[in-house]
């Protein structure tokens, strides 16, 4: 089978991962049990989690000129992405504040710092765009560069994902150009009006759409009348974070390797079921074989 090869748009970011017993509440100080530095931002995710699924990825976004820059690039390189297409930008880059309590529930703060600077996409990272056989993209980075890259994907006949995370108004020129929607509920819910309960609601924006409902599982709908529940995989939960990152790179795998996608968002739900069961972000996307493992128990 041909490798899959993968372009991912998007944030670089470094997470500060704090875990404590619970959340704290507003003006609340607590004190933690773990502490965590590692590389984050939804596109530096996928791509890493792509790459661990088995495709080969190229990652176009923008790091800082800082200490946190120099690190990101040198564990998103190291995780084997290209990072050829990386910006390095004078000033600060991405940083995550992230808090997970012992039911690994999370909440984050994002400062985008370099990410803010991924605008006006020059002609080679839109050539890289269009050799790929499916682009990635997300929103933490500014929704004019999203909507480049997809234009130019589907110019091309390169499958267009679209994690639109966080929500935020879509351009019709965008729209026009995604194949697949990833979104989870409150994201839903922004976008369409609706969540779990009418998930076809979805199809008012792309042709095709997955709704994610964490431990509830996934939905899956399309135009041409599908609708199907894809079951969480069960499994003890340490860390949230990433899952989505994980689900979204598997699928994009999956869907590029040929399998039909209500069977590629079941291996997806096997690997955001994989990366749950460990505590941070890029450190626990996991590989390919754990993927097949859970898919295949599932």
């Amino acid at each position: 089978m041909p490798q899959t090869r993968v372009a991912v748009v998007g944030s670089a970011n470094m997470d500060l991962v704090a875990m404590a017993p619970a959340l704290p509440r507003q003006g609340e100080t607590m004190l933690g049990t773990d502490f965590v530095m590692v590389p984050g931002g939804k596109g530096a995710n996928q791509a890493v989690a792509a790459v661990r699924a088995g495709a080969s990825c190229v990652f176009l976004g923008a790091i800082g000129s800082d200490a946190f820059g120099v690190t990101l690039k040198a564990r998103i390189t190291a995780a084997g992405v290209d990072t050829s297409q990386l910006r390095v930008v004078y000033g600060a880059s991405g940083v995550a504040l992230v808090m997970v309590n012992a039911q690994g529930e999370n909440a984050i703060v994002v400062t985008p710092g370099a990410n803010e600077a991924l605008v006006d996409l020059t002609e080679d990272e839109l050539a890289t765009v269009r050799a790929a056989d499916v682009l990635v993209a997300q929103l933490e980075i500014p929704v004019q560069t999203v909507t480049a890259a997809a234009v130019a994907a589907r110019d091309a006949g390169t499958r267009v994902i679209l994690n639109a995370a966080p929500a935020r108004d879509l351009p019709p020129e965008l729209l026009a150009a995604v194949d697949l929607l990833v979104v989870n509920e409150g994201e839903a819910q922004a976008l369409a009006g609706r969540g779990r309960e009418e998930p076809r609601a979805l199809l008012d924006l792309a042709p095709r759409a997955v709704l994610t409902l964490g431990g509830e599982g996934a939905w899956y709908v399309d135009r041409d009348g599908t609708e199907v529940h894809v079951p969480a995989v069960p499994v003890d939960v340490v860390d949230s974070t990433a899952a989505g990152d994980a689900f979204t790179a598997a699928l994009a795998v999956g869907w590029g390797e040929g399998r039909d996608v209500v069977d590629a968002v079941r291996w997806a739900s096997a690997a955001g079921a994989a990366c749950v069961r460990k505590l941070g972000a890029s450190v626990a996307l996991p590989r390919r074989a754990e993927i097949d493992e859970l898919y295949v128990a599932a």
